[in-house]
């Protein structure tokens, strides 16, 4: 286990390096036991780091000449890193334990350098890098297809709004609690809670550290899902007693909304093609005292007879590239684009044999967590086109949100606050 709060840091880092982990993976495993106070830190330096990469190697090779060991690069990353991002962290320390880091991890010649070079930047102004992609650490060929799509001033607010850390977002079980008894609770525990500012039902929170030590958590008072996945399952104004499927459901937030907003009654189909994946769908539903979820082992791109014709709601939150949830996944922004390219393809797929379950009158929600138009409204636009039997259906947003009622609509976290996310309804004519 991790022994401070830096160390989880630089623990992760090193895993998302060497071995290409997702950097929400590799500190849950080192934060397990930690201090709330010291996991949240711990989770601060490492998304900071990934959110400023580029950044940080900006400003380390203006001082440190030729090619640093992979674990040392690592190192200087993460003091640099509070050097420059963080006020409560005193220089002596954050100096002080790189260099017993690099002792540790890479050898004395090198800790001489890492403490030389934190130290020469401690003394001087460090420089401000020309281009957006390295003052907001996002790869050039992200920075020009964003740029394509939004142009260049709303790209840079997206871009800025990235590397934001986020509220948690949290949505009340009202089967079992209220806003108000999930509020006191987690106030009791040190957490800065508040009323979501216009979506019901919802709590955001900081400064919480695990929120899974919660007895709150345990009874099932609360799940995590932000507001804009809340609002694609309200854009299909679920009823007790219906029957409805959410076909890429996992981890299974949608599926839990879905189930909440019906009341924890009538059926509810949750599929994923990962075994282990339902596992937690069935964990969370009994968490959080929900009965109607049915899960199922299904690629969503495979026809079900059984289920043709059958649903009064489909939920279809297909696979996608993942780009509207960069502040919460910051290495997803490194990613290869080129593996992107064909996920429309694959999106349509989905969506046409989602489509055949809805019964005459029901309604399909198509949704995604990216903000490119190949991923959203060009795949909604090409299926319209090619299934008459459904038509376009304006979505309702709360009237504090500020977001314009429409029938496609993609969230933006500069414009909105939410992640980006497209929601689109479409009803099946009766």
């Amino acid at each position: 286990m991790a022994t401070t709060a830096r160390d989880a840091a630089l623990r992760a880092l090193i895993a998302c390096r060497r071995d290409g982990a997702w950097s929400d993976g590799a500190l849950k495993s080192l934060l397990t036991g930690m201090e709330r106070r010291d996991a949240a830190l711990a989770s601060r330096l490492c998304y900071g780091v990934l959110q400023n990469r580029m950044l940080l190697d900006f400003w380390i090779a203006a001082f440190a000449k030729g090619k640093l060991q992979p674990v040392v690069q690592d190192i200087l990353r993460l003091a640099v890193y509070q050097l420059r991002f963080t006020d409560k962290i005193p220089a002596s320390a954050a100096v002080n334990e790189a260099v017993e880091q690099t002792k540790l991890l890479a050898n004395p010649a090198a800790a001489r350098l890492v403490n030389g070079v934190l130290r020469a930047m401690l003394r001087t102004e460090l420089p401000t890098p020309e281009d957006l992609a390295t003052k907001y650490s996002h790869p050039q060929a992200l920075v020009d297809l964003l740029e394509a799509q939004f142009g260049a001033e709303k790209t840079e607010r997206l871009l800025h709004s990235h590397n934001e850390a986020p509220d948690t977002v949290l949505q009340v079980n009202t089967l079992v609690a209220d806003v108000q008894r999930v509020l006191d609770e987690l106030e009791r525990h040190g957490a800065d809670a508040q009323k979501h500012p216009w979506l019901e039902n919802c709590i955001t929170v900081s400064g919480t550290g695990d929120l899974e030590q919660l007895d709150a958590y345990k009874n099932g008072w609360f799940y995590a899902q932000d507001a804009a996945a809340k609002l694609a399952v309200n854009a299909a104004e679920l009823q007790s007693g219906m029957q409805a499927l959410d076909c890429c459901a996992a981890p299974g937030g949608k599926s839990f909304a879905a189930a909440i907003a019906m009341g924890n009654r009538g059926k509810l189909f949750s599929c994923d093609i990962h075994p282990h994946k339902l596992k937690l769908i069935e964990n969370g539903a009994s968490r959080l005292h929900i009965s109607i979820i049915h899960t199922r082992l299904q690629d969503a791109s495979q026809p079900v007879g059984e289920w043709e014709g059958k649903m009064d709601a489909v939920l279809a939150d297909v696979p996608c590239s993942g780009l509207g949830v960069i502040r919460k996944k910051p290495d997803i922004r490194y990613k290869d684009l080129t593996q992107t390219e064909r996920l429309p393809e694959l999106q349509l797929a989905i969506l046409k044999q989602q489509a055949s379950y809805v019964k005459p009158g029901g309604v399909l929600i198509y949704s995604t967590c990216t903000i490119l138009r190949r991923e959203n409204e060009t795949v909604a636009e090409q299926f319209l086109t090619e299934n008459s039997a459904f038509s376009a259906e304006t979505v309702h947003f709360p009237p504090d949100s500020g977001i314009p009622d429409a029938a496609m609509t993609t969230l933006l976290p500069c414009d909105h606050g939410t992640d980006g996310f497209f929601i689109c309804k479409f009803r099946r004519n009766a």
